[in-house]
């Protein structure tokens, strides 16, 4: 089944320009509409001397496959000319009406999911506008409660409990409603999008080693392992809470179908070490499709044609994969 699929070009004096052009080069198997500036997807396909045809969206055409230096656009005007690895503030709410539009027009039935590449959090903070990343974006643009981060590789994928936190915060957000709810995003968007019949989750303590029986912390035998019983109770599937050092093993995981992690660098290092380059981020519980890039904006290659467009294709992959379950 070919699909449409929106693509948001991110921070426009980054690399995600870039990386669109990439993959207009490459043959497609669904169509790919970009939602960005017209005039700056030219511009930069000119500093990277790649051919790009932009033929512009049509909600009533017939679906066709993108590639051979085509893309479909959804033009959306910049608030200030671009100069690639340039930020400027000025441009920051161009980059959340991409959001936005991309939200909307999957929720409609324009497109059926939505791949994003990489934004710059402090450059959109320092124009006054309070953001904390796509996840989050996602989640109250949809108005849903509780969103899960998922990174994902061709053989692992790593849920995270907590997102974008500082460190000292994380043990105060590892309660027991917010572990059930992510437990049970996690269990449901397995089946529903990765075809999973019955998920199997290794689930890490927050402490080191996992607590030591306490001696180290007490939120495995006060929190997380009386919510743990109780999620096995409604039939899913929970191993642990495991030390962090002894679940990411492969003896653990090739028994898995996913991991979750407490907190963002107790899970991502190891799933970037793994795959970095070839995963994708995925918000799992929207009413949508949502995928992106597991890397930043790199504002010093941008039009350097020095960019690897290997998470972007990944981040396709998996959402042409979810979309196709959903459907």
């Amino acid at each position: 089944m070919t699909l449409r699929l929106a693509i948001t070009a991110g921070e426009p004096a980054g690399i995600g320009p870039d990386l669109c052009i990439q993959i207009a080069q490459l043959p497609q198997e669904h169509e790919l509409v970009v939602i960005a500036n017209a005039d700056l997807l030219h511009q930069r396909a000119a500093e990277l001397g790649l051919p790009l045809t932009l033929q512009v969206f049509d909600p009533d055409s017939p679906i066709r496959a993108s590639g051979n230096g085509t893309l479909t656009i959804y033009p959306v005007a910049l608030r200030t000319p671009v100069i690639a690895g340039q930020l400027d503030a000025r441009n920051s709410d161009y980059v959340l009406e991409t959001l936005r539009l991309a939200a909307a027009g999957c929720l409609d039935g324009r497109w059926q999911g939505i791949v994003t590449a990489p934004v710059h959090k402090g450059i959109i903070n320092e124009a006054g506008i309070a953001f904390s990343g796509h996840t989050e974006y996602f989640r109250d643009y949809c108005g849903v409660e509780e969103v899960v981060m998922m990174l994902a590789t061709t053989d692992l994928r790593v849920a995270l409990v907590t997102t974008h936190l500082p460190l000292r915060a994380v043990a105060d957000a590892i309660t027991p409603d917010r572990i059930s709810r992510v437990v049970r995003i996690l269990n449901h968007d397995l089946k529903q999008y990765f075809g999973i019949a019955d998920p199997r989750i290794l689930v890490a303590g927050l402490n080191p080693h996992a607590g030591e029986d306490g001696h180290l912390g007490r939120e495995e035998l006060d929190i997380i392992n009386p919510t743990l019983a109780q999620l096995r109770a409604e039939g899913i599937d929970l191993i642990g809470p495991l030390p962090a050092d002894t679940l990411f093993t492969p003896k653990h995981l090739q028994h898995a179908d996913a991991a979750l992690a407490m907190y963002h660098d107790q899970g991502l290092p190891v799933l970037k070490f793994h795959g970095f380059g070839r995963a994708a981020n995925i918000t799992l519980g929207l009413p949508l499709v949502r995928t992106s890039v597991d890397h930043g904006t790199a504002l010093d290659l941008a039009a350097t044609g020095k960019t690897d467009a290997g998470s972007l294709n990944t981040a396709i992959a998996v959402a042409a994969h979810m979309a196709s379950n959903r459907t």
